[in-house]
């Protein structure tokens, strides 16, 4: 363990700054008490006539002797309470700071589950909220760490299959030539698929990363609600579905045109592919208060409760719904509503399906 040289800092510069105030204090009151002192009493002397009276040359009385040193006993006791009161406010402080160099050195070295606890003393004060922070740091990070640790391992299971599909087409390609229409249209459509995927992985990583420009632009979000309906319409009716639109007119957002595009679009195209045959989506867009809530709902299985929250997360299938794609279109919407300072959130209808509720802030 490393010498607390902080805490003999705070301990000698304490302990000096009491003693010197406790010195200075003893010299002031000692002098002080010196320059107030009463006169002597008169010397007598005895006259010729035998009479004994003042002496009437008072300049030459004796003056009462004057201590060199002040007083060392007060200063004495006082420097021995200045020495334990300095060092225990050394450690009050000096303590916490070590604990925290420990615990950063433990996460630092990949210790992601230190945590500092009561380490820092109880109570309510700076110290123990800045335990509390850290904690609460180490947490996400832990959170983050693992979450990353999740999305490679599922984008590379993810990437297996494809690629295993390819390498079978190539294999087969060259040992039945005559077949080869069939392996090229195989191959054309797992490469569509890898790029698919790479695609909304370099679209997530943006969002993660905050590299999105334009997030401060009025656009006309009307728009986009007519652009995304009109696209998603054709795949609803391939089901016999339909989509009903329920919008203000105008409706304008705050935000990056493509990533809002985006983000409804993956939120419409979900409800699409999980509604039931011959059910009606409904679309909803309208400004309250500064905010643009929009509402999209379904008549599909739902979610188990435990569920509502997870489907935001990256390759996440409910078991419940199983929507074509890789699992990344739900979280790609969850990552734009917070880049635009907006939330995301689930719920399970009343008579069954799904309702997502995206809340953005909205441009005047």
């Amino acid at each position: 363990m490393k010498p607390n040289r902080l805490f003999w800092k705070f301990f000698i510069i304490l302990w000096l700054a009491q003693f010197a105030t406790a010195l200075g204090v003893g010299v002031l009151i000692w002098t002080h008490s010196h320059e107030n002192l009463p006169p002597p009493p008169p010397l007598l002397h005895e006259f010729r006539d035998g009479t004994v009276g003042p002496e009437t040359s008072p300049s030459h009385r004796p003056l009462p002797p004057r201590s060199i040193l002040p007083p060392l006993m007060p200063i004495a006791v006082g420097s021995v309470v200045n020495l334990f009161f300095a060092w225990w406010l050394a450690g009050y402080f000096a303590r916490p700071i070590q604990t925290l160099h420990e615990v950063f050195e433990a996460e630092a070295s990949g210790k992601l589950d230190t945590r500092i606890g009561t380490r820092m003393g109880r109570g309510q004060n700076e110290l123990v909220a800045l335990g509390q922070d850290f904690d609460r740091m180490a947490e996400r990070l832990q959170q983050l760490v693992e979450s990353q640790r999740r999305l490679l391992h599922d984008v590379s299971h993810e990437l297996r299959s494809p690629l295993a599909r390819l390498q079978a087409a190539a294999d087969l390609l060259q040992q039945q030539p005559e077949r080869a229409q069939e392996f090229i249209e195989r191959i054309q459509r797992d490469t569509g698929r890898i790029d698919t995927l790479v695609g909304e992985l370099l679209t997530l990583a943006r969002l993660d990363a905050g590299t999105t420009d334009g997030l401060d632009e009025a656009i006309d979000f009307g728009e986009i609600v007519a652009d995304v309906i009109d696209d998603a319409s054709f795949e609803a009716a391939a089901n016999a579905c339909s989509i009903t639109t329920d919008a203000d007119d105008p409706l304008f957002a705050l935000g990056n045109r493509e990533l809002l595009h985006r983000a409804l679009e993956n939120v419409v195209r979900n409800a699409v592919q999980s509604t039931a045959n011959n059910s009606s989506i409904e679309v909803s867009a309208h400004t309250i208060v500064g905010r643009l809530i929009v509402t999209v709902g379904d008549r599909g299985p739902g979610v188990p409760d435990g569920d509502l929250e997870a489907i935001f997360e990256p390759f996440f299938r409910s078991g419940a719904r199983m929507p074509s794609g890789y699992g990344l279109g739900l979280a790609i919407a969850r990552r734009v509503a917070l880049t635009h300072h907006g939330r995301i959130t689930a719920a399970n209808r009343p008579g069954g399906g799904l309702l997502v509720t995206i809340d953005l802030p909205a441009a005047k």
